[in-house]
């Protein structure tokens, strides 16, 4: 089905300022929708979940629609979907969690190409449980290859975090091939989707990944984070708890209460995801169908910032992986990351500079020292004419 870029952002108020948003890496802008889902929450009342009374059931009910939308969005079961304030804060807790039953000896590999949400909870929690970290590198062209996970492993490894996409260079390793090998060695697997759930279908079982984290305000939601795992796995897990809050899975992994509020949003900005494109079905068909599309749009697009970037005198890329997400990371001849940054701000043009918090990808690449580099990443909602208006800024 054919994409109409104009149709999608048309819904979206904060576009109409005159700025070309190509910082959607860094949190994208939210639809009419999502703002009148949460709007209308707070217009109706609610109240704590588990009441007699209907504010409460309404609160009960936002509950379950946004944990079914998450699970229609990454392919799960609403009862495996955990929520907090954001996934690095859910990643602490599943890391400390699953680190209860690490010993000395056991082994945890993680990678070079992370945010570093995805390291730096395990890395801790193994040295707090004598455990080892094993550290898989990524290449020349920034990819992570899969063969060297075949050394990294063994049958004191305990968990194999990886990411989906990298947020700077936008690689996308072949997680199922990586969390093959860690399943063969007995290993459990967590997987950053954050900045791969908003740039094409996500399938968790199809990548093999018994935790999959995603941030909604990463595809058009809140700020509401979401770790999503099969049932049976979470209910051989004990996080710690208040004594008083259910036990249940999903709930027992949620601290204190919900935002009712944005949980509302969330599931509208599934549904406006599930809406890009006119195709019918299930809400996860339709998902499929828009996410497709979307990426072909993003990709279309991104090529001509690639070529554009390329051609300009002074201008390097960073990394050249062979499958990736619309993301370029790039340095300017003569100026620092902020100057660029600041030259494309006073061209209505929104960028990020700086490492963007892939610390040790930054580190492996020699430029964390120096500022890093400048991130321009497009969204669904992005269009031919901001990539020229980067393009021309940078060019005069």
């Amino acid at each position: 089905m054919s994409y109409d870029v104009d149709a999608v952002r048309a819904g979206f108020p904060a576009l109409e300022d005159g700025y070309a948003y190509l910082d959607g890496a860094a949190g994208t802008q939210v639809p009419t929708s999502v703002i009148e889902a949460i709007a209308t929450t707070y217009r109706r009342g609610i109240g704590n979940v588990g009441g007699a009374f209907p504010a409460s059931h309404r609160a009960d009910e936002i509950v379950g629609r946004a944990r079914q939308a998450v699970a229609d969005l990454v392919g799960g079961a609403p009862d495996g979907v955990v929520f907090g304030p954001n996934m690095t804060t859910l990643t602490y807790r599943m890391a400390a969690t699953l680190a209860a039953g690490w010993k000395p000896g056991d082994e945890v590999v993680v990678t070079r190409l992370d945010h570093d949400a995805n390291v730096r909870p395990w890395v801790q929690a193994a040295a707090r449980a004598g455990a080892t970290v094993k550290w898989a590198e990524i290449d020349a062209a920034g990819e992570l290859p899969v063969a060297q996970f075949d050394g990294l492993l063994s049958d004191r490894t305990r968990l194999v975090a990886v990411t989906a996409a990298s947020n700077v260079l936008g690689t996308r390793p072949d997680v199922a091939s990586i969390t093959a090998v860690a399943h063969a060695a007995g290993a459990l697997t967590y997987v950053d989707g954050v900045h791969a759930t908003p740039h094409g279908p996500t399938d968790r079982r199809a990548l093999g990944a018994d935790f999959y984290a995603t941030s909604a305000y990463k595809w058009c939601g809140p700020h509401v984070g979401a770790v999503v795992a099969d049932p049976a796995l979470l209910d051989t897990l004990r996080p710690d708890k208040l004594a008083s809050s259910r036990d249940e899975v999903p709930h027992r992994f949620e601290t204190g209460t919900l935002p009712f509020a944005d949980l509302a949003g969330v599931t509208a900005a599934v549904d406006h995801l599930a809406g890009l494109t006119g195709h019918e079905g299930t809400r996860r068909e339709r998902l499929l169908a828009s996410m497709n599309a979307a990426e072909a749009h993003e990709q279309q697009l991104f090529t001509r910032l690639l070529d554009g970037l390329r051609g300009i005198p002074g201008v390097t890329v960073q990394g050249a992986p062979a499958r990736r997400t619309a993301v370029a990371y790039f340095t300017v001849g003569g100026q620092t990351p902020r100057e660029t940054a600041e030259l494309l701000a006073a061209a209505r043009v929104n960028v990020w500079n700086g490492h963007n918090y892939a610390w040790e990808l930054t580190g492996a690449l020699g430029i964390r020292d120096s500022g890093s580099a400048v991130r321009a990443s497009i969204i669904h909602y992005n269009t031919a004419e901001e990539v020229d208006r980067l393009l021309t800024a940078l060019s005069t």
